[in-house]
């Protein structure tokens, strides 16, 4: 089944250019189902590249999807042109008596910025601390985990002295969690962050459960005890060329980067570096989706607030 996009977005064109199923607002009006109503607050700079990457990953399930896009504030972006938010973006304002059958909070180019000097920080904290009554299910990515352990555990950020960036071999709990149904016992997942996110401090300080983690890069995936919160420390959504785009990024601006680990061919950026990680990209959203989302949510949001079962483990 399709995701349900506004119309005129510009992922629209570069999904069905891809074979993807989308589908319009005025086609969707004609399908007689009760689609997922999913709410998407973009933290990230390039936010058109951003909403095509998670797109992809949201449309490979048998699910009808709705996408609200949400911005945090109205700050002049330089990465974005100012029409294309002021006509697909909403306000907090307008969705806030909404409720939602999930949510997700990217991640955002904020990792060597204390909490206190984000500028919104005060409304990332309102929003995601009403995600809680008005969302089934939130999966925050990157920085966006950060700033959820905070909110709900107190818990500072930590930094590394060198930025995390490549593409991890990660192993899977031995745990019969549907978030992680179908995954090989190790897998590879791109990571590129300053943040640290040691798998024994999250386990003494949280009542989490770790599903995934890299001995080099900690935590890579874990869930709340109830299922509404879910934490993806990596970029699964990363295409095959973002992390060589973030590298030469770096290089041009003088911060002497370490190459991505075990990303490029021979460590050489001359080579093109294969996508290793969409496999079970696609299984993580599609489980979450089906799972943590679909399995547990009301089906008629209007008459009662969502009363979600736990997901079986």
């Amino acid at each position: 089944m399709p995701i349900k996009i506004p119309t005129g977005l510009p992922a629209a064109s570069v999904l069905t250019s891809e074979q993807v199923f989308v589908m319009t607002e005025q086609r969707a009006e004609h399908q007689d189902i009760r689609p997922l109503n999913l709410l998407f607050l973009n933290l990230m700079p390039k936010k058109i590249t951003t909403e095509i990457q998670y797109m992809r990953k949201l449309s490979n399930t048998a699910l009808q999807i709705n996408i609200d896009l949400l911005r945090v504030d109205k700050h002049v972006s330089r990465n974005t042109p100012q029409l294309h938010l002021d006509t697909f973006y909403h306000d907090f304002a307008e969705i806030e008596d909404r409720y939602y059958d999930g949510m997700i909070v990217t991640g955002a180019p904020l990792d060597q910025v204390s909490f206190e000097e984000v500028t919104y920080w005060q409304d990332l904290v309102r929003m995601i601390k009403w995600s809680e009554e008005h969302v089934t299910s939130t999966l925050f990515s990157c920085w966006g985990v950060a700033a959820a352990l905070n909110i709900f555990y107190d818990l500072p950020m930590l930094n590394r002295k060198d930025k995390l960036s490549g593409v991890y071999l990660h192993n899977r709990a031995q745990t019969t969690d549907p978030l992680i149904r179908g995954f090989d016992d190790v897998f590879y997942a791109p990571q590129s962050r300053f943040i640290d996110f040691p798998t024994q401090v999250i386990e003494d300080n949280t009542d989490l459960h770790v599903l995934a983690d890299s001995p080099e890069a900690g935590m890579f995936l874990a869930v709340s005890p109830d299922g509404r919160q879910i934490f993806v420390t990596g970029h699964p959504e990363y295409d095959a060329l973002t992390l060589a785009e973030e590298y030469r990024r770096d290089v041009n601006a003088g911060k002497n980067p370490h190459i991505p680990v075990n990303y490029f061919p021979h460590d050489d950026p001359n080579f093109a570096p294969p996508c290793t990680w969409r496999a079970h990209a696609s299984l993580l959203f599609g489980n979450w989706l089906n799972y943590y989302v679909y399995q547990v949510t009301p089906f008629n949001f209007a008459a009662r607030k969502p009363e979600q079962e736990t997901p079986l483990r």
